[in-house]
């Protein structure tokens, strides 16, 4: 079994750059967002801001752990990036959920349809698939209530399914940069560079999670 070739210097600064920029735009971002939302000051308010932590930041963040290249602990232990990932995922779960709640009473209170916008049918899926994705990751930490599975293989499965759930979410929040809402307060170029944040951050998520896989496949020829 031979080792696989290193990454040119060059290849390597460049990923870690495009995890650089993505942390940086994430942050921004879900500032901005907050900025722009001003949670608190209405019952809507509540659901872009929680909405946009739960994937431009905690999502985000978690997956961005395990980068080689740009992870703002990359120094600890993996053992401990785990646990820093649950908590980080567990979290995005619970602010899903309220925040999709938040939407579903206001829009009742206000006698208003619901889901009728692809960004609202989206959206539920979403919340329901990273529900999903978090009670399906329990056979990782409790091994025993997957008998007949490797880690391995639940580890991949987790990956996809992972993966999958990010992007569904960065589409919801590029559907919601669509909005009515957010069109009528954010225009011109201040638009197009909202857009471009969970743009990167997804390509920069794939790329990690597909490179991640694509290394482990190499190692086994």
């Amino acid at each position: 079994m031979s080792s696989p070739d290193p990454e040119p210097r060059l290849y390597s600064l460049s990923r870690q750059l495009c995890g650089i920029s993505a942390h940086t735009l994430c942050i921004a971002f879900t500032g901005l967002m907050a900025a722009l939302a001003k949670p608190g000051s209405s019952l809507f308010s509540w659901h872009p801001f929680l909405m946009t932590i739960v994937f431009s930041f905690f999502m985000t963040e978690a997956i961005l752990l395990f980068s080689p290249h740009s992870s703002p602990v990359g120094k600890l232990k993996h053992q401990t990036k785990v646990r820093l990932h649950w908590i980080l995922q567990s979290l995005s779960s619970f602010c899903a959920v309220v925040g999709l709640i938040t939407i579903f009473y206001n829009k009742h209170l206000n006698d208003k349809p619901h889901f009728t916008s692809w960004h609202g049918l989206i959206g539920v899926i979403t919340v329901c698939v990273v529900v999903l994705q978090s009670v399906g990751a329990l056979p990782l930490l409790y091994h025993k209530l997957a008998k007949g599975w490797s880690l391995a293989k639940l580890k991949r499965y987790h990956a996809a399914s992972g993966l999958l759930t990010y992007l569904l979410g960065s589409s919801s929040l590029l559907l919601g940069i669509c909005s009515s809402w957010f069109t009528g307060s954010v225009s011109g170029y201040a638009w197009y560079l909202f857009v471009f944040c969970p743009v990167l951050a997804a390509l920069v998520v794939m790329s990690q999670v597909t490179n991640a896989y694509v290394a482990k496949k190499r190692l086994q020829y």
